[in-house]
């Protein structure tokens, strides 16, 4: 694994890999990260879509990561299964009740 990057390349890696736990889950769960605006530069906002609904739901903080973090951790093979132990959880919960689930719960 590697560590470091610069911020479009771990917004990259972090999309993918955030996908990529998610749709484990449920195939119709897709990504949304945030990496514009104030968080340009400095971290990510986090959330997972199915349909309409979200996770973490609109009136709540998405999952918030910085970019140093997930710059310096994502060669960790500890931190990356810590993130896709959340990830997972979150699409888990999102997909709750919907037919279309990959694995049931």
């Amino acid at each position: 694994m590697f560590s470091g990057g610069d911020y479009a390349e771990v917004a990259r890696w972090l999309a993918n890999f955030v996908r990529s736990h998610a749709k484990r889950e449920n195939l119709r769960v897709e990504a949304a990260l945030d990496a514009e605006g104030a968080r340009e530069g400095n971290s990510y906002g986090v959330r997972l879509r199915l349909g309409e609904r979200l996770a973490p739901p609109a009136g709540q903080p998405p999952l918030e990561l910085s970019y140093g973090d997930v710059a310096a951790s994502r060669g960790s093979l500890a931190w990356c299964t810590a993130l896709a132990a959340r990830v997972r959880a979150l699409a888990r919960d999102l997909s709750a009740g919907d037919r279309g689930s990959l694995k049931s719960a």
